[in-house]
């Protein structure tokens, strides 16, 4: 009788502390209008770096530490990656930034997944949405949104890590007008 209670207990326990997780992580997405962080993203390999503004929803500015100035704009439409030699723009809902800039998308779906911890530091969210695989990550300790894994618009393997993150800051809105091509 006492081990069936016990074996209860623990259960009901384990179920509980990731509830716990789930529910604060979901608290805390819900309470942040917007992040500023560095990143470091590894494509295939090559890795970048930079700092990165996301104002909920869809809306990100990055700026990348490389000679040609590379830098990544979202409007919440548009997608535009220029250089100084290149300019490209995409519809945002045709890459997975679309799904990882919609807060409450991540929330609706971290609500129905179950999540995975990862060396007792992470938590880790994986859902295919639009033939896109995704994979989330939150830090354990302080439930704040820390990467993401998905493939890029080329089919490549993009890994972003964020660092030193600020939440809720006072943002100029005109930083996420898309730049005009060259």
């Amino acid at each position: 009788m006492k081990k069936k209670f016990l074996i209860i207990f623990i259960f009901l326990y384990s179920t509980e502390a990731f509830t716990s997780i789930k529910e604060n992580i979901i608290q805390n997405l819900t309470e942040i209008n917007n992040i500023t962080f560095n990143f470091e993203q590894n494509i295939n390999g090559k890795i970048e770096n930079g700092q990165c503004t996301i104002l909920y929803p869809k809306k990100i500015n990055c700026n990348y530490n490389l000679e040609n100035k590379k830098i990544l704009i979202s409007n919440g439409k548009s997608l535009v990656i220029k250089t100084n030699s290149s300019y490209f723009i995409y519809p945002l809902d045709k890459t997975p930034l679309n799904l990882i800039l919609d807060k409450n998308f991540l929330i609706s779906k971290i609500e129905e997944l179950e999540e995975r911890i990862i060396d007792d530091k992470f938590i880790n969210y994986t859902f295919i949405e639009n033939d896109n695989e995704i994979n989330i990550f939150f830090n354990k300790t302080n439930y704040n949104l820390i990467g993401w894994q998905t493939l890029d618009i080329y089919q490549n393997l993009s890994i972003t890590y964020l660092t030193k993150i600020i939440k809720n800051q006072k943002l100029k809105k005109e930083i996420f007008i898309l730049p005009i091509k060259n």
